[in-house]
């Protein structure tokens, strides 16, 4: 039996600014992980700055 996976607001945020970058098909195809150092830091950079705006990090 498999686990189910539980999303958290920063996975979805993360998920949601994967699309908006056109990054979606990639990861479902190949997965996160084939994603390029310059993709996961701008991914990585929007994610930030977003949790910074909206007061998410302290």
């Amino acid at each position: 039996m498999g686990r189910t996976k539980t999303y958290h607001a920063k996975d979805i945020l993360k998920l949601e600014l994967a699309e908006q970058l056109g990054y979606r098909e990639k990861i479902q195809q190949e997965g996160w992980g084939e994603l390029t150092s310059i993709e996961s830091g701008r991914l990585g950079g929007l994610v930030n700055a977003y949790m910074r705006k909206n007061n998410w990090l302290s």
